[in-house]
């Protein structure tokens, strides 16, 4: 039997080769870094979803959410079902260059990070991709 994903929107939003992620507060990815992002609300579009995440996440307002990656993601159970399936549309994002961020709602805390950081901390598989094909498209 397949689980019908739940829509989600992240936004990838880079300042002087860094990028903006949060350590998660919650399940499913507890204590991992990610960029902003969670689960759409009613009537959301994964463009509003994705500004609404990192304005709640961060206390920034975003702009201009260009569509960059989409992902399939399921959770195992131990015994092999699906825990959670989300359908995660990834957004690429701008914001006033110098204002400031703060981790807020299910935000941990937060940082900017240069891509070799980010490799060293626990992110999911979706965030290396998109720095990777990020990196790739400036070469």
């Amino acid at each position: 039997m397949t689980s019908r994903p739940s829509p989600a929107s992240s936004a990838v939003l880079e300042r002087d080769g860094r990028y903006l992620l949060v350590r998660r507060a919650n399940p499913p990815a507890a204590d991992m870094y990610a960029f902003p992002g969670g689960r759409a609300e009613q009537g959301e579009t994964p463009a509003e979803t994705a500004i609404r995440e990192v304005f709640e996440e961060t206390g920034l307002t975003v702009c201009n959410p260009r569509l960059f990656a989409t992902y399939d993601l399921k959770t195992l159970a131990d015994d092999g079902s699906v825990s959670s399936h989300f359908f995660l549309s990834v957004f690429l994002v701008d914001s006033e260059p110098d204002a400031v961020a703060l981790a807020a709602d299910d935000a941990a805390d937060l940082g900017w990070y240069t891509a070799e950081e980010i490799r060293a901390l626990p992110v999911p598989p979706s965030v290396i991709d998109c720095v990777d094909r990020l990196l790739l498209a400036r070469t």
